[in-house]
């Protein structure tokens, strides 16, 4: 199967994919941070120059998730969070068979429609608290693999740093696992 994986830099869908032995590539603004099928660019152009037959989309959560609701009035004023629901509706539209949009809770849900799965890293053998929505296009709700307990919200705990946005938005390695085992039928 041919694989999308937008908006990854970290390479962790798109190598769950490939160790399945798919035709993954993921693409982002930023270079990947594993070596791998990678395209450094728009994704929307990606999506018009090939055809891929399934897209797992991680849309940047800055001017999106409730967790950042501070923010919003001056995110609504420059207009960036317009363009970021722009984006996720490009991306929920694309040619593409099936597709799978990820992000934390978000206005998403208020703004275009509410997701139809949401899912926790504990679900997938990772002992931390991140509710995640899914937005399904022609595909099944992911099935937990290995519920686990000690449940620490870690992400939510990170403090300050240059690279807290990157290590608190990449995907874990389980939902990764679980996604290209259930979706890559």
């Amino acid at each position: 199967m041919k694989v999308l994986v937008a908006c990854e830099y970290s390479g962790r869908v798109r190598d769950a994919f490939t160790a399945l032995g798919h035709d993954a590539t993921s693409v982002d603004l930023l270079p990947s941070e594993t070596e791998g099928k990678h395209i450094q660019g728009d994704v929307l152009e990606v999506i018009k120059s090939e055809h891929f037959d399934l897209m797992i989309a991680h849309p940047p959560c800055t001017d999106l998730a409730v967790s950042g609701a501070r923010w919003f009035p001056e995110k609504r004023k420059d207009g960036s969070q317009q363009r970021a629901l722009e984006f996720v509706r490009a991306l929920l539209d694309a040619p593409i068979q099936r597709i799978a949009l990820e992000n934390p809770v978000s206005i998403i849900s208020s703004q275009i429609r509410k997701p139809d799965q949401y899912v926790q890293p504990w679900m997938f053998g990772e002992g931390e608290v991140k509710k995640t929505g899914l937005w399904l296009k022609n595909l099944p709700l992911l099935t937990p693999t290995n519920i686990v307990d000690g449940r620490e919200p870690r992400v939510w705990k990170m403090g300050p740093s240059e690279n807290r946005w990157k290590d608190r938005s990449r995907t874990y390695e389980g939902i990764a696992k679980a996604m290209a085992e259930q979706w890559g039928e």
